[in-house]
C-alpha cells in the first residue's frame, strides 16, 4: 500500500522539535506507508521552511509554490512579485495555495480575485497543477465563484485539486467536470462532514488525500495536531463510505495524485 499526502503544511511551528519534530513525524507517516507529502506555501514568511524542508527530503516532501487568500491584504503586489520570482528560480509541482477565503475578512476580496486569477494563469503557462482554497462565509459560496472563474477564464490544460473539498454533490459533479480531483481530508470522518452524502455517488477515478496538517485532524484526533500519519485513518473513512477496499482507496488516490505531477517530478513517482 502507498498513500499519497497531496495537502500538508509541515513546516508549521508546530512541527517543532519541542513539538516531536519533523524527523519522528516523517518516521510515523512512513510507518503508515505514506511516501509523499505536497506541500502548499502560504506567504513570504513561510518559504523559508518549505524550501528548508524540500531540500532536506527531495524524495519525500514537494513543493508548491504560491500566495494563500487568506494572506492577502495591502501588500498582495509584494506578495505575488515573490511568488513570481520564485517559481522562475526553482521547480515546483504545483501552483498553490490559491484561490478565494470569504470566512475571516471580506476587506481584501477584489485583491484575492486578482491574485487567485493571475496565479491561475502562471500555472496554465508553466503547465503546473494547482491547489485550491475555496472557503465560503459571508453568504457567499467560495466554491461556486472560484468555478465561476475558472470557467470564464478556459485556460488550456489547467487543472489542479479542489483542497479540503466539503462542498454537496452538484458542486463535486460540476468539480470533476472541469477536470479537477477532489481532496478529501479529515471532515470525511466528522459525523456531520457532509462527505458521506458525496463520496458514494463520485468515482474514485475523481479524489485524492490530503490532511492539510497540522489542521483538520480526522478523528479519534479531531481537535489535536494532525499530521500526515492519519492519512490512513482518512484512506479507510473513504474505502467505508465507498464499500471498497482500504487497498483500493490508496492504489486509485495514488494514481490520481501521481497523473497531476508535472514532468520534473516523474522520477519521484512512488512504485
Amino acid at each position: 500500500m502507498t498513500l499519497i499526502d497531496t495537502h500538508a503544511h509541515i513546516y508549521d511551528p508546530q512541527f517543532n522539535p519541542e513539538a516531536g519534530g519533523v524527523d519522528e513525524m516523517l518516521t510515523q507517516a512512513t510507518s503508515q506507508q505514506v511516501s509523499q507529502i505536497w506541500m502548499p506555501n502560504c506567504a513570504r514568511e513561510t518559504v523559508a521552511g518549505l524550501m528548508a524542508l524540500a531540500e532536506q527530503y527531495p524524495d519525500r516532501c514537494l513543493p508548491m509554490m504560491g500566495l494563500h487568500p487568506a494572506y492577502v491584504n495591502d501588500t498582495v503586489d509584494d506578495e505575488l512579485a515573490s511568488v513570481a520570482a520564485l517559481l522562475n528560480q526553482h521547480a515546483f509541482m504545483a501552483v498553490g495555495e490559491i484561490g478565494l477565503d470569504f470566512y475571516w475578512d471580506m476587506t481584501y476580496v477584489d485583491q484575492q480575485f486578482m491574485a487567485f486569477e493571475t496565479q491561475l494563469r502562471w500555472a496554465a503557462d508553466q503547465q503546473l497543477p494547482v491547489s485550491m482554497h475555496t472557503r465560503s462565509g459571508h453568504d457567499r459560496n467560495a466554491f461556486a465563484e472560484a468555478a465561476d472563474l475558472i470557467e470564464r477564464l478556459a485556460l488550456p490544460g489547467l487543472t489542479g485539486i479542489f483542497h479540503c473539498f466539503v462542498g454537496t454533490l452538484d458542486e463535486a459533479r460540476r468539480a470533476t467536470e472541469m477536470g479537477f480531483k477532489l481532496g478529501i481530508g479529515g471532515v470525511a470522518t466528522f459525523k456531520n462532514g457532509g462527505l458521506d452524502k458525496v463520496l458514494p455517488h463520485i468515482g474514485l477515478e475523481h479524489i485524492v488525500l490530503e490532511t492539510d496538517s497540522p489542521y483538520l485532524a480526522p478523528v479519534p484526533y479531531r481537535g489535536k495536531r494532525n499530521e500526515p500519519a492519519y492519512i490512513r485513518l482518512i484512506a479507510q473513512r473513504v474505502a467505508d463510505l465507498m464499500q471498497i477496499s482500504i487497498d483500493d482507496v490508496a492504489r486509485h488516490t495514488t494514481v490520481n495524485a501521481q497523473a497531476l505531477l508535472p514532468a520534473l517530478y516523474a522520477n519521484l513517482l512512488p512504485n
